[in-house]
């Protein structure tokens, strides 16, 4: 069972990942970037929950793997949800969401401060990882909060919450991926190149929103970035 769970973790991921660099280079709104968005989406969900699944079951890295996984999942969906027809449901979704991510964000929280009591790691794991990930975690569910609080968001805001949480799921999947030698060819096993596609990820996120924040290029056109 838990090979034929492993092999859809990583089948699950390799099509994330693919779909996901699909529809960040295809044009925005068009046909191909909705039908990659779609299959993204999809594919994250099922990787990153069979992932804290896989890591809960039996013990692989749960400290990481587990609040990781909920939070890739979480980051996907609610990127999702900015984008899509608002109603009551929705809204109970984001709140149940957002309680998600700050329950994350804390627990990843003590585990860094846990593992620089205990020189500078917990369980392996580099204090720093878990600092990063809070981050992540703490600032996206405070920024559920101002989204419920305004309670709609339009233009510039609606586009860029929908990017960055896209592409921040991208790079964990990525990142993540070239971190585990086990799932890569050996051909290029352990090659520092690997990081580059999760690098260009971050690369693109910050140059969209830039241009997103400051220029408002895609302000008018929210529908354009629709995944569904």
């Amino acid at each position: 069972m838990r090979t034929t769970v492993l092999t859809v973790h990583i089948v699950a991921a390799s099509l994330g990942i693919l779909s996901g660099y699909v529809a960040l280079y295809a044009a925005k709104g068009a046909s191909l970037h909705r039908r990659s968005g779609t299959l993204f989406v999809y594919a994250m969900v099922a990787m990153a929950m069979l992932g804290a699944a896989i890591a809960g079951i039996w013990s692989v890295a749960p400290t990481t793997n587990i609040p990781v996984g909920l939070l890739t999942a979480y980051l996907v969906i609610t990127a999702l949800t900015t984008v899509v027809p608002r109603d009551k449901k929705t809204r109970r979704l984001d709140i149940g969401l957002m309680i998600v991510a700050l329950g994350v964000g804390l627990v990843l929280l003590t585990f860094g401060v846990q593992a620089l009591a205990n020189g500078g790691k917990r369980h392996g794991v580099p204090a720093l990882m878990f600092f990063l990930f809070a981050a992540i975690a703490l600032s996206a569910s405070a920024g559920d909060l101002r989204a419920l609080r305004s309670d709609a968001l339009a233009g510039a805001s609606r586009i860029a919450r929908h990017l960055w949480r896209m592409c921040m799921a991208l790079f964990i999947a990525a990142g993540s991926f070239a971190g585990q030698p086990m799932a890569q060819p050996e051909a290029v096993r352990n090659s520092p190149w690997l990081f580059l596609p999760a690098l260009g990820v971050l690369v693109l996120m910050v140059f969209w929103l830039v241009r997103i924040r400051f220029t408002g290029r895609a302000a008018a056109r929210p529908v354009a970035l629709v995944t569904t």
